[in-house]
Formats: structure tokens, C-alpha cells, sequence
């Protein structure tokens, strides 16, 4: 073989990406797992630097995040439901006569086999849910979506767990904390 005519190895400094900055081995990428939602082995992954853009923006795109992971695990669970063929009773739609057992289970099946005034149902009460009665407030926590005066809480600050052999236990305040820091984390990564 001729090794003289194999190209020159190349260096990751050898290359500069569309901002003109070099690239950064990958060896010197440390880490970061200062907030919620960032986990091993990744770290803070943001390579569009949005968090550089400020608090106001980066904030934005945290509530979305969670919006969305929750929207995403509403759509699993309705395809899921309906691929086992649990249904509602009755018609899906009167005018054209199409009941709710009449909708084949699975995603891409069951979403084209809707009509189209039923998506725009669907399109204008999640955009009510978004701009009225779901809209989050500057004041509260990213994700904390419900409005004051209804019996719900996000994460309660204080709850008994079951143990399994019967005997429940309070949580602690340090188990209370650990157990939130999981469920946010969960909800942030879906």
C-alpha cells in the first residue's frame, strides 16, 4: 500500500464551524448539572445558546418544554388506550354518523380517519386551553399552569407514601425535596 497518498489526519482544531469559532475537543467538554432537567452523562446541552440570550427567553422555552412533554405523554396515553381498543360510548359525530368505536386503533390510523371538523375542534380548544384557562403566569413556577382556587397541586408539600406491606410513612422534608427535584427532572426530559 501507499500511505503517502493518505490524506493528513485532521485535528478538531483544524475545523471551524459557520460562526467562525474552532471547534472544542470533545475531551475538554465539562460537564454542567447546575438545574433542574440537566442529567448525566450530557450535562447542559445547548448548542443554539439560548440560555445566553437571557432569563426572559430561556424561561420561554422551559415552559414550552414542559407543555410539550406534557402534551406528549397525553397523545401516548390516547394512543395507547385506543390501540387496546378501549372507546367511548356513543357517535364521534352525529352528522356523519361515525361512532367512537368506529376509529381504528394506533396513531397514524386513528388521526386519519377523523374528520376534518373534529380537528378543528380539537385545534380550538387546546388553543383555549393555551391563551385562557391554562396560561401560565409570569409569578409562578415554569409549568405551574393551574389557576388559583382549584384543589390541585403540582408537587404537594407534604404526602403519605405507601410502602407496601400496608404501613404508609410521611415524607421528610429532604425526601419532600428529593422527590420534587425527580418529578421535575422527569418532566423536563420527557
Amino acid at each position: 500500500k501507499d500511505y503517502e497518498k493518505t490524506p493528513p489526519r485532521r485535528t478538531a482544531g483544524s475545523f471551524v464551524d459557520v460562526t467562525g469559532k474552532p471547534y472544542v475537543e470533545v475531551d475538554t467538554f465539562v460537564p454542567q448539572f447546575d438545574e433542574i432537567g440537566v442529567l448525566p452523562p450530557i450535562g447542559r446541552w445547548d448548542p443554539l445558546q439560548i440560555r445566553e440570550q437571557g432569563p426572559e427567553r430561556y424561561r420561554r422555552f422551559v415552559e414550552m418544554e414542559i407543555k410539550h412533554g406534557r402534551l406528549a405523554m397525553a397523545a401516548f396515553l390516547g394512543v395507547i388506550t385506543t390501540y387496546s381498543g378501549i372507546r367511548w360510548p356513543g357517535y364521534l359525530s352525529l352528522a356523519e354518523g361515525i361512532k367512537f368505536s368506529d376509529l381504528p386503533g394506533g396513531a397514524i390510523a386513528s388521526w386519519a380517519a377523523l374528520p376534518t371538523s373534529a380537528w378543528l375542534q380539537i385545534v380550538l380548544f387546546i388553543s383555549f386551553l393555551e391563551v385562557y384557562a391554562l396560561k401560565q403566569d409570569p409569578e409562578k413556577d415554569p409549568g405551574d399552569v393551574v389557576p388559583e382556587g382549584v384543589a390541585w397541586a403540582r408537587y404537594p408539600d407534604g404526602y403519605d407514601v405507601w410502602l407496601g406491606d400496608g404501613s404508609t410513612k410521611q415524607v421528610g422534608e429532604d425526601e419532600l425535596f428529593l422527590g420534587k427535584t425527580w418529578k421535575l427532572n422527569a418532566e423536563r426530559n420527557n
